[in-house]
């Protein structure tokens, strides 16, 4: 196997639509994580992502016949593009099913290509199935994103051009994971002519699905899937890539919504250029792997996948990068409330820029004090502060890794309902799309009245909900069972401490 796909890389044609992207060195991150990194620059292709490679190379292979009857593929973006283009270049007809919850910079940019498209279902795997179906109906040749011997060997020549820019000594090479046609290309290659080199995928942690199905042995269907990361939100990895995956990968590591939105930034601090959440895993995990491993003095390959994300979407990506580079730190604190009290917590926190300060009476003896502090040392100097806090005795909840807080509560700081009865908490995700908010609160229903609620578009492919109901103890169990009908990812947050102290 890996001989015949070592044959098929050389042998692909895309440099007739792609260019050789850049492998740039990273001297900000070099010195901020004492190795050696350098970055792939696939953000630099026409498409502005590396899956023109393999489209181009499996469409140009097709018969005169399969070219008239031209191609169908289903894609959040970014293969989209690259069938898009090279449906263009070849003079065939492209049909492509996009979910709806695509970014409109990429559905605009595959409109521009003269692509037909649909728009259809709220995920790749809905649309997928609807791209079959047209295969089907019109006779068309299906382009798969990622699960066939073509589409693997046209990402493989990303691992050509790095092996010939990187003539010198690899430790490892750091591959974005979504279906797995770009690590099973770049693996079958490297691990050929440089065995010693460890291919390591990374992987969102909220859409694992090439983890998960390494751990089971076989291919798994996730249950849900987080889409913040749209190019790499694959419920079900290929099985062609999840079989070559399994010989030749070393590792493939998880990382969150934190650490993807502080590589995006890393990313921009050396090159001046934005790369999409899936473009960001890649470095994401190198950062992640050198902080657990230790490593010093190597030499580190992150490959920028893409850069197609919209604009507004920078908003979130901002808010959460301080935090995913653990250069912020999240407390709520109780404090006296007394004249002066706010000067010594501060000067309790120290020479430390203070990014957020939120703070509303709440009775004459106590307040609660929501804050966002600047560190610079990670999770040590993290620990330090709020131990320093306690020591001077101040209640501290550290809500860091609090999502609901992070999202949410932040923004709302400002008043309590002690006087609301039975409220109950949760938060709610649900695809963003012109409507959707009203669509959420119809199939909510008027049963129970809402007595709290906070939504706030961050320019992301979902939208997110915090909402107090008043439900009484009697009707929570037909409460539960009408959530369970919604359809929608929810969690019960009437626990959370940072709802305690700032909103009950």
């Amino acid at each position: 196997m890996p001989d015949e796909y070592l044959k098929m890389i050389l042998k692909a044609r895309v440099y007739d639509v792609a260019i050789e992207t850049p492998l740039d060195p990273a001297p900000g991150l070099s010195h901020r994580l004492d190795n050696r990194v350098w970055l792939k620059r696939e953000d630099l292709q026409p498409v502005f992502s590396y899956k023109i490679r393999g489209a181009y190379n499996l469409m140009q292979s097709l018969t005169p016949a399969q070219r008239a009857r031209g191609v169908v593929t289903a894609s959040a973006g970014n293969h989209a593009q690259g069938v898009a283009l090279a449906a263009q270049c070849l003079g065939l007809p492209a049909l492509i099913v996009m979910p709806k919850t695509t970014p409109e910079i990429k559905v605009n940019a595959v409109r521009q290509r003269g692509a037909e498209i649909v728009l259809h279902g709220n995920t790749y795997d809905e649309a997928a199935e609807h791209a079959r179906q047209l295969e089907v109906d019109r006779g068309m040749t299906y382009v798969h994103p990622y699960d066939h011997p073509l589409i693997i060997a046209g990402q493989g020549t990303v691992a050509v051009e790095i092996l010939r820019q990187h003539a010198d000594h690899l430790d490892a090479i750091f591959v974005p994971v979504g279906g797995g046609g770009l690590i099973a290309g770049v693996a079958a290659y490297v691990k050929q002519l440089e065995p010693g080199i460890r291919i390591i995928g990374v992987e969102p942690d909220d859409a694992p699905s090439m983890k998960r199905a390494l751990e089971a042995g076989r291919r798994v269907v996730l249950d849900h899937v987080g889409i913040f990361a749209d190019g790499a939100a694959v419920r079900q990895v290929g099985e062609e890539t999840f079989r070559v995956v399994r010989e030749l990968v070393d590792d493939v590591l998880l990382v969150s919504t934190d650490e993807i939105c502080a590589a995006i930034k890393d990313i921009f601090e050396d090159t001046r250029a934005i790369a999409e959440p899936a473009g960001a895993l890649a470095l994401a995990g190198l950062k992640q792997y050198v902080a657990r491993s230790g490593a010093r003095g190597e030499q580190l390959v992150a490959i920028v996948s893409g850069a197609n994300v919209n604009f507004d979407r920078l908003r979130y990506i901002a808010e959460l990068a301080e935090l995913g580079e653990q250069r912020e730190v999240l407390i709520a604190a109780t404090i006296p409330e007394r004249p002066g009290s706010f000067r010594e917590f501060c000067h309790t926190l120290g020479p430390r820029l203070v990014t957020e300060f939120n703070y509303r009476y709440a009775d004459q003896h106590d307040a609660h004090v929501f804050a966002g502090v600047q560190i610079r040392h990670g999770d040590q100097e993290r620990q330090a502060l709020l131990a320093n806090l306690r020591d001077k005795g101040y209640p501290v909840e550290d809500l860091t890794g609090d999502d609901m807080a992070k999202m949410h509560v932040r923004y709302m700081v400002g008043g309590h309902g002690g006087s609301v009865e039975n409220e109950v908490i949760y938060r709610f995700e649900f695809p963003e799309r012109p409507g959707a908010l009203v669509h959420f609160l119809t199939q909510l229903g008027n049963q129970w009245n809402i007595s709290m609620f906070h939504y706030r578009n961050h320019g992301a492919a979902y939208g997110h909900v915090l909402i107090g109901m008043q439900v009484a103890p009697a009707e929570r169990a037909s409460f539960a069972a009408r959530l369970d009908t919604l359809g929608l990812a929810h969690w019960e947050e009437t626990a959370n401490p940072a709802y305690r102290l700032f909103l009950r």
